[in-house]
C-alpha cells in the first residue's frame, strides 16, 4: 500500500488541532497590517516609514522572525530622515506562503521585484540580519548597481551547527510529519533563545507568533532548511568584498544561532567592512541593546554627509 501523506496528516489533525487554521489574506483586516503589493510569486506585506522624500533604507528580516524585528532600527533611522522599508519574506509574516522553492533565487527576486513595484529606482541602503544578511549579501553581489551602503547583522552564510531537529525537519516526509507534530513549538523556543537578556521577550514573542496561524508557515520554514544555504555563502561574500561599497558588520559576542567567530570568516572575505562588536547580547544586537546599536548604523548609513 502506498504511503499517503496527506492522509495521515489529516488523521493527526483530527487529533493534533493545527494552528495554521487562516488564510494569510485574512490578515489584512489586523491592526498592526502595514499594506500588501502584488508581486510574481504572491501578495507581499510591507511598510514605509520616515519622510517620503528620505534616501531609501530596506530592513530584510531573517530565518524565521518578521520584519518586527526592525521596528526601532526603523524608528531610529526614520528619525534621523531615512524612508525606510521593512517587509516579510516570502513564508513570513503576513506575506504569501507561495508553492516555490525557498531558495537565494527566490528572495533575491522578491527584493528586485518588490523595489520595483514600489518604484523605488535610486541605489538603497540594505540592512540584513542572520538570513537576510545573506540574502542582502546575494542582492548586492548580483544587483551592486542598487546598493549604496550595506548593514550586515549577524548575517548567516558562514559555517553553523545546525541542530538535529532541524536536520530531522529537512527530510521530506519525515520532516512534513515532524513539523506537522512538533514544528510549532520549536520554532517558538528556537525565537525565544535569540536573546541573551529578556526584557522585552514577551512582547517579541507575542508578535513573533501571529505569523503561525496562517496556511503555509511551517512549510515554508521547512522547504527554506531544504533549499537555501544557511551555512555557505561564502561566494557572495567575497563578491561583495571585491566592490567599492561601505560595509558594516554588526554581531553580539553572546549570540548562539550565528556563532560570534563566525565574524573573523565574513572580515576576510568583505575586508572592507567596518566591525561593531556588541557586548552582552545575543542575535539581535539591534533590538537588544537598540540604544547603542542604532545609533551606530544611523551614523555609518550618514558617514561624510552622504544619505
Amino acid at each position: 500500500m502506498d504511503f499517503n501523506l496527506e492522509y495521515l496528516l489529516k488523521w493527526l489533525d483530527a487529533l493534533v488541532p493545527d494552528r495554521e487554521r487562516r488564510d494569510v489574506a485574512d490578515a489584512v483586516s489586523r491592526p498592526d497590517f502595514g499594506a500588501r503589493i502584488r508581486l510574481s510569486r504572491g501578495y507581499v506585506h510591507y511598510r514605509f516609514t520616515g519622510p517620503e522624500n528620505g534616501p531609501v533604507a530596506v530592513c530584510v528580516h531573517g530565518f524565521s522572525a518578521p520584519m518586527i524585528v526592525w521596528e526601532k532600527t526603523a524608528e531610529a533611522l526614520a528619525a534621523a530622515g531615512f524612508r525606510v522599508l521593512c517587509f516579510d519574506l516570502y513564508g513570513r509574516g503576513f506575506s504569501d506562503r507561495p508553492r516555490a522553492v525557498y531558495n537565494e533565487n527566490l528572495f533575491d527576486g522578491e527584493l528586485c521585484e518588490l523595489l520595483d513595484a514600489l518604484a523605488v529606482k535610486e541605489p538603497v541602503h540594505l540592512l540584513g540580519l542572520s538570513m537576510g544578511g545573506a540574502i542582502s549579501a546575494i542582492f548586492t553581489a548580483r544587483h551592486p548597481e542598487r546598493v549604496r551602503r550595506l548593514v550586515l547583522i549577524a548575517p548567516a552564510g558562514t559555517p553553523v551547527d545546525v541542530p538535529f531537529v532541524a536536520k530531522l525537519s529537512s527530510a521530506s516526509i519525515i520532516g512534513s510529519l515532524f513539523m506537522r507534530l512538533f514544528g510549532s513549538l520549536i520554532l517558538e523556543k528556537g525565537a525565544s533563545q535569540v536573546f541573551y537578556r529578556t526584557a522585552g521577550v514577551p512582547e517579541f514573542m507575542e508578535k513573533y507568533k501571529a505569523q503561525m496561524e496562517y496556511k503555509g508557515f511551517r512549510r515554508a520554514i521547512l522547504d527554506t532548511l531544504m533549499h537555501f544555504d544557511l551555512s555557505d555563502q561564502a561566494a557572495s561574500y567575497a563578491r561583495v568584498g571585491r566592490l567599492p561599497l561601505p560595509v558594516l558588520l554588526v554581531w553580539g559576542d553572546r549570540d548562539t544561532v550565528v556563532p560570534y567567530a563566525n565574524h573573523s570568516m565574513v572580515r576576510s572575505l568583505a575586508p572592507q567592512a567596518k566591525f561593531l562588536s556588541v557586548e552582552a547580547v545575543g542575535h539581535m544586537p539591534h533590538f537588544e541593546k537598540a540604544e547603542t546599536v542604532n545609533p551606530a548604523i544611523v551614523e555609518f548609513l550618514t558617514a561624510g554627509g552622504e544619505k
